[in-house]
């Protein structure tokens, strides 16, 4: 059966986007939202790491497709074996975007949280599983719950160096048998890039396997598994520009085919049968895939990953980042003449960044100053620990509350922040967006906000009066 071809129109404005390399076409980019000191603004939205806008592209692939979907690996009908044609297309187009090496499988779950509990559900009794604790909580907390797992928590490195010495000297000590460590390609919190290849190295040098949370990493640099020599990479949709609730666990088949499926149910199972005692006897699939996308999968959501993997690679990442650079330069020039901004990093000031960045304001509550950058300038950052809570509380110098929201007093001048203030940008950002949040910045640290703010369950919010 044919599979369902891509908007011919939307390809065509990718390839012209490749060729200037202005922001690529987002949902969302010509909204306008109020301000509370009157009027409307382009709402200039900086919250990437947390969910990107869809692309354009994405949105008119899936508009394009809606009206032929159908249940996948079910039905006889025309719909039906169009939408599997396209779903197992879309993991072929998943695994060339990751560089995936022959035997690798692409297994589509909801996010990457969920893909880093797949594979914790599946790894080998008594598995040792080292994660440094600067991880998101995806990718820190998963492990825990791993029956049979020993888990060594290694200490936030601060620098690229001391991350790989410290890998290297705690496998060098760890017992034999099967061992996992997990890492993050570039953080949520600060943006800087992760040693990956060198902390590969370390693993396989030690005999153990290295899984890659590319969360942050896959929408703004390419991430290849057979270059990065690495067993496994987690991702999610929503961060690279296809918002669908879908996300991707790409890598070694054997654990995966080794364990019970993820979720009982349909589409895991080959046969089920009815026992004399009354009981079931079940055939799991040997399809690593199937094992693990028990029930009717996302084939929307597995689409619009596709359709993004397919808008990145033409609009040319080359490109891509040499205009996140400019963007990022410019920010953080801009931040750098306002003395009573503070930006947080572990690696230092020179360390390689994707469009992330977190600071803290000298004499400002985060969460009180976030609010008035939306309700003030329509720009939306985000504000607290970002799921990150040791290394944010690290980065900071103490043990925070979160969200400290407005309900907590504005730090004092020389006090420690309770949390922090995160801007984020990639591929659908207009230069405008930047130049406007570093004005908005160094108005607001020079001025004060121009509204009163309070608490309303748990945020911080304009007055009413």
């Amino acid at each position: 059966m044919t599979v369902f071809s891509p908007a011919t129109d939307t390809a065509r404005e990718s390839r012209d986007a490749r060729d200037s390399c202005p922001p690529l076409p987002v949902l969302g980019h010509d909204v306008r939202v109020p301000l509370v000191t009157g009027g409307e603004v382009g709402y200039a939205a900086l919250d990437y790491a947390a969910s990107a806008p869809a692309l354009q592209r994405v949105w008119d692939d899936v508009a394009a497709y809606a009206p032929y979907y159908g249940s996948v690996h079910r039905g006889a009908g025309y719909l039906s074996q169009l939408s599997t044609d396209l779903f197992e297309q879309s993991r072929a187009t998943v695994a060339a975007f990751l560089g995936c090496r022959p035997d690798d499988e692409v297994i589509f779950t909801r996010s990457t949280t969920d893909s880093l509990n797949l594979l914790a559900a599946v790894l080998p009794a008594g598995t040792q599983v080292f994660v440094f604790d600067s991880e998101h909580h995806a990718s820190l907390l998963p492990w825990q719950r791993a029956e049979g797992a020993q888990v060594t928590w290694l200490t936030a490195p601060r620098t690229p160096e001391q991350a790989v010495a410290a890998l290297d000297v705690a496998l060098h000590g760890a017992p034999k048998g099967p061992k996992l460590v997990c890492v993050t390609g570039a953080s949520n919190v600060t943006g800087e890039v992760w040693p990956v290849r060198k902390l590969a190295a370390a693993a396989h040098r030690h005999g153990a396997r290295i899984v890659l949370d590319a969360a942050q990493l896959a929408p703004h640099q390419p991430v290849d598994i057979a270059a990065l020599d690495v067993d496994w990479v987690a991702f999610s949709g929503h961060k690279l520009y296809a918002p669908f609730g879908s996300g991707v666990l790409a890598g070694r088949p054997d654990w995966l085919r080794d364990a019970e499926p993820y979720l009982a149910g349909g589409g895991a199972s080959r046969t089920v049968a009815r026992r004399t005692d009354g009981g079931l006897d079940v055939e799991w699939h040997t399809s690593v895939a199937a094992r693990h996308e028990a029930g009717s999968p996302n084939v929307i959501g597995a689409y619009a990953i596709a359709s993004a993997c397919r808008a990145l690679t033409e609009a040319g990442f080359d490109r891509l980042i040499a205009r996140e650079r400019q963007l990022l330069a410019r920010l953080r020039a801009g931040l750098a003449d306002i003395p009573q901004v503070r930006v947080l990093s572990l690696f230092g000031a020179d360390s390689a960044r994707v469009g992330v960045l977190s600071f803290v304001v000298d004499g400002w509550n985060s969460s009180h100053f976030a609010a008035a950058l939306s309700a003030e300038y329509g720009i939306g950052v985000r504000d607290g620990l970002f799921c990150a809570h040791p290394l944010v509380r690290t980065l900071l110098g103490g043990e925070p509350d979160e969200p400290g929201a407005c309900g907590a007093p504005d730090a004092a001048p020389g006090e420690r922040s309770l949390n922090a203030i995160r801007v984020s940008f990639g591929a659908g950002t207009p230069d405008e967006h930047i130049t406007r949040f570093v004005s908005a910045v160094t108005t607001l640290v020079r001025d004060g906000a121009q509204w009163n703010y309070r608490t309303e369950n748990g945020r911080c919010v304009p007055s009413r009066d």
